[in-house]
């Protein structure tokens, strides 16, 4: 059985996927040319476009470089782009264990 899907991240997905879409139709984009460019179908784009959560990570990092938003995207998520993440700078991140 699939676990539930929290609210927030549900609509976390909508509103990338209207924001996405609202890239692409700015640069004068059609779902098909994103597609192309991402190296995936239209009907993938528009599910998307329409927060299908199911949409792999590769597909979004595709189309957010084919709509021109890859690098603010990926500077979105630096941690060290925040005040938390610089007052944190000095200290060594965990090391991951491997048994």
């Amino acid at each position: 059985m699939p676990r539930p899907v929290p609210f927030q991240v549900q609509q976390a997905g909508v509103d990338i996927g209207e924001n996405l879409a609202a890239w692409r139709k700015l640069r004068n984009l059609t779902a098909q040319q994103v597609a192309e460019r991402a190296g995936t179908t239209r009907q993938t784009v528009g599910r998307l476009e329409r927060g299908d959560l199911s949409v792999g990570l590769d597909i979004v990092l595709g189309v957010a470089r084919a709509v021109g938003v890859l690098a603010e995207l990926v500077k979105a998520t630096d941690p060290y782009e925040t005040s938390f993440g610089r007052a944190r700078a000095d200290q060594a991140l965990p090391k991951r264990v491997r048994q």
